[in-house]
Parts: structure tokens; sequence; C-alpha cells
């Protein structure tokens, strides 16, 4: 199969979807691998790293798209990128769908394949792909609040972990999840008072037994919402519904109730939000304040720390992306129905129900799609 990576153009994308090594592995097992110029400069893999790894370089992208069978990309397509797509052509990345109709109906329109990485979904519920970088924007969430806490930043002036003597800031976790885990482990690493949120009782169990002592787990809901996000200084926003529009489950109102400078950070914005009033922000100007709350809300955070999070990706996606060139689409989701739930867009129309249900449009039942490959 011919294989393209293109380079990433969404504001400070710094990662890209195949490592050297990788390209090497698909190299060997028979593919063709193009990568267009300077796709991994930023993640510190030279276009010499790419060729002596067997793949071809391009200046010239439309020149990639045209000759390329199956994309793979870490960020959804841009609008400059809608046209150079190809109807049959397999994409394979993050694509978001629930919070982007456009680009929802451009793949449609095109005849694209699409796969997303973040709803590919293994028999116990794990999201393989989207993993890797939740852990990384986790971790990075807090990063980003202990930074806007300061002062000259526009923050309280609060240091997340407080000095001896002095109290530390409060961390409030919505979501128990991945993300929702390392911001946890890490606002605890720091030193600060941490509260982590969700509505599953087996989830705040786990956590109990498996955080060190002194985390505080609060079963979600919106009075207990409510009541946390009002004494919290920083609150973390890692709500993920598979493949859906995350649910507003902080309002603006509970926002109101902060303090001046504390500072939210809405992790799921690249699926909607989960703190309502946030909008996609970027690298570049990553913060806006609102009823006097710093907010946070940048799509892409891993980009920020790409190289960690280039060679994390490549090392969750190169098995899925193996099956989809040695097998082809059809006999790769037949084999592995984890990966069938990837396929998000086929032939024009919608196939992951969240996506169609949040546009409030028909979708194509999966399991009938699968038994007419048979």
């Amino acid at each position: 199969m011919i294989i393209a990576v293109p380079k990433e153009i969404k504001n400070n994308e710094n990662r890209v979807a195949l490592t050297a090594a990788g390209t090497e592995i698909l190299k060997k097992a028979g593919h063709q691998i193009l990568i267009e110029k300077n796709a991994g400069k930023g993640s510190g893999i030279s276009d010499q790293d790419y060729k002596e790894a067997g793949a071809e370089i391009l200046a010239d992208k439309k020149e990639l798209f045209d000759r390329a069978e199956m994309i793979i990309k870490v960020k959804e397509p841009l609008k400059e990128e809608y046209n150079l797509f190809k109807e049959g052509q397999i994409l394979f990345t993050y694509l978001h769908l629930a919070a982007d109709q456009e680009l929802t109906e451009a793949l449609k329109e095109r005849g694209v394949t699409a796969v997303a990485y973040e709803t590919v979904q293994t028999e116990d519920s794990e999201l393989p792909l989207l993993t890797p970088m939740s852990e990384v924007a986790g971790r990075l969430s807090v990063q980003a609040a202990a930074s806007f806490l300061e002062k000259p930043k526009g923050g309280s002036g609060m240091l997340l972990g407080g000095v001896p003597g002095v109290k530390p800031a409060k961390v409030v976790v919505i979501g128990g999840g991945i993300v929702g885990r390392n911001a946890a482990k890490i606002s605890l690493g720091m030193g600060a008072d941490v509260t982590i949120m969700d509505i599953k009782q087996s989830t705040m169990r786990y956590i109990d037994d498996t955080f060190p002592c002194g985390i505080k787990t609060i079963m979600s809901n919106q009075s207990h919402v409510a009541e946390e996000v009002k004494e919290a200084d920083v609150v973390i926003g890692a709500v993920l519904i598979p493949g859906a529009k995350a649910p507003n489950l902080v309002t603006e109102e509970m926002i109101k109730t902060m303090t001046n400078g504390s500072v939210v950070v809405d992790v799921a914005i690249d699926q909607g939000g989960c703190i309502e009033g946030t909008y996609p922000t970027t690298h570049d100007d990553p913060v806006f304040t609102k009823h006097g709350v710093i907010h946070y809300s940048v799509a892409n955070m891993p980009g920020a720390v790409a190289r960690t999070s280039t060679f994390a990706l490549t090392n969750a996606t190169l098995p899925y992306i193996k099956k989809l060139a040695a097998r082809g689409y059809k006999k790769a989701m037949l084999n592995d129905y984890s990966l069938a739930l990837g396929l998000n867009i086929y032939q024009g129309e919608i196939i992951c129900q969240a996506v169609a249900e949040s546009f409030n449009q028909e979708y194509k039942n999966l399991d009938k799609l699968l038994e007419s490959w048979q």
C-alpha cells in the first residue's frame, strides 16, 4: 500500500503521524511510504532520518495526496486540505467529528473512508489510540494551570503546591478517566489539594485504591460540581464520551463563583468542551479571561511536547496501520472489531452513531456494513 504522511498545518502542531522507526517497519513489510518535506522537523525527526528508513520525501503536498492510498495524520484535516482528498482514500487520524459538522460533510462529499483514532475501542472499553495523548494532555493541563496561576500572567498568585505554613492550591478534576487520572497524579506530585470527580462509583473505588493517600473522590452531579468549583483555584475538565460531543458540566454560573485569577483548563475542547463558555484556542494565544477566571482551551495540547507525543502516538497506532496496510480496510476491520469501531465515514455516509446524533442525521449500522463485506 502507498502510505502518505503529510506535514501538520494546525497552529503549532509539531507532531507527526509516523516516526522513522515506524517507517522502517512498514517499508520492510513491503509498503511505500511518502513523507512530506519537513513533516517530522517539529518532533526532531529529519528528512534524512526518514530517507534512511526507506521513505520518499515529497515537497508537493498535492502530489503526496494524489499518490496516496492511505493518509495518516495526527490532527483533523483543515479547510485548505479538504479538496486534496480523493474518493476511496483511507484517512486515519484524530477526527473528533461530533464537534465539527463542516469537516464531517467534507469527508462525506469527498467519499473518504475516515477512520478515527479516538473511536477505536477494545472489548474492555479501552481506547488504545486515544490513551497516549490523553496521558500527555492530562499531565500538560496541570503544567498550564500552574503557570497561569502566576500573577504576571493574570493569575491569583497561588503556588500550586504551597509551602510549609501556607496552604496549597485546590485542584478539582472533573472526570476520572485517563486524562483526569494523569492530571490528578501530576497535581498530587506538585503538592496540590486534589479532588477528582466522576459519575461511576467503580472509578472512584479504583482511584481510591490506587492513588496515594490524600486524594479526595466525590461523585459527580450538578450540586457537587457547583460546590467544588466554587472553592477551586484550578478546575480541569477531563470528561469524555467516546465519539460524542462533550457535555457542559461546568456552567458559566459556576465559573462566576470562582475567585478572580483562578484557572480552568478544558481538555475536552476538541470534542466541543465540557466547560461552558470555552472555545478552541491556540498555543500562540492559549488563554482568555471571562468572569475574572483564566480559561485555557488549546485544542491540540500534546503538540506542545511534540517529540514525546509523536513517539507515544506511533507506539499505539503502528499495529493498526500495519493491519490496514497489509489487509486493506475491509479485511482488517472484519478481523478486528475494535478497529472497525474507528470507522466514522464510509462512501458518503456516517457510520459512527455518536457523530450522527450530534447533527441529527441518519447513520449506517456498522454491523450490517461489516456483514455486507463478508
